[in-house]
């Protein structure tokens, strides 16, 4: 893929031959901190499972502002509760919850090696299975990190399909401009996954059964936008460039759109 393309009109949009209908966005068009409206955080510096190295602040706009129709999610290199970085998480769970639908993210990833740029997704309920991670559900639409300067991944986690089973579900696509702006999407229905960029499917994951242990898709997850620092994917390709701090994440909008209204409609071939 080459070149930034240009947004679509925010309603309707269509890929193929299915129509959507705008349901959720935030175009960042405010000042300061994201609306609150839609966006919650996630707070704290515990490694999050992978012994990453910032502190998720909350509503700090050092790490998470809205400025020129833009949101910046910035790491810095900076003390902040006993860890080395800060950054930030910021969620909309409990405020935009969602089960199938096209998700579609303007963002402009760092290249700073030691940065995990990701937009994502996690079960709102997590009480709807007894396990935990990666029991309930994950749905990757964009990870890049900054030692491997232009691989986009999209990957999904599940109980049946993950890394430590060495069976992991993923696709990636080579972006030669990833530091320029792209639409990072997602066309999630009932019984299939698909990966986009700049509308050009990249991989899916197609339901294979009725068992939930490859399948905990069918809840309603919430999109969550951070920029980790280190980690065991993070650092893998040496240390942290902390010449290259303050990174950032930008994102022009975040977009949601339904089609059918009970997502059954496959996109799956005929």
């Amino acid at each position: 893929l080459g070149g930034c393309q240009e947004s679509p009109d925010a309603t309707p949009s269509t890929i193929g031959s299915e129509k959507w209908n705008l349901v959720w966005s935030d175009e960042f068009e405010g000042e300061g901190v994201p609306d609150s409206s839609k966006w919650t955080y996630a707070v704290g510096g515990h490694g999050w499972g992978n012994k990453e190295k910032q502190f998720y602040t909350a509503a700090r706009p050092e790490n998470a502002n809205q400025q020129a129709g833009k949101l910046h999610v910035t790491a810095r290199k900076e003390s902040w509760e006993g860890m080395d970085y800060t950054s930030a998480r910021i969620i909309s769970r409990g405020l935009g919850d969602f089960k199938y639908g096209r998700f579609e993210i303007r963002a402009k990833v760092p290249a700073a090696r030691g940065t995990w740029a990701a937009i994502w997704m996690m079960p709102s309920d997590w009480q709807f299975s007894d396990g935990g991670w990666p029991d309930i559900g994950e749905i990757d639409i964009m990870e890049h990190v900054g030692f491997d300067p232009g691989v986009v991944h999209g990957t999904v986690h599940t109980k049946a399909y993950y890394w430590a089973n060495w069976n992991q579900h993923k696709g990636s696509i080579v972006l030669p401009d990833f530091d320029q702006f792209h639409r990072y999407q997602l066309i999630w229905t009932a019984d299939q996954i698909t990966w986009l960029v700049d509308d050009i499917p990249y991989f899916s994951y197609v339901r294979e059964s009725q068992d939930w242990a490859a399948w905990p898709f069918s809840e309603p997850f919430h999109l969550i936008l951070n920029l980790a620092m280190g980690g065991n994917w993070g650092r893998a390709g040496g240390p942290i460039d902390n010449r290259a701090l303050p990174a950032r994440m930008e994102v022009d909008y975040v977009r949601v759109y339904a089609s059918e209204p009970d997502g059954s409609k496959s996109l799956a071939p005929e």
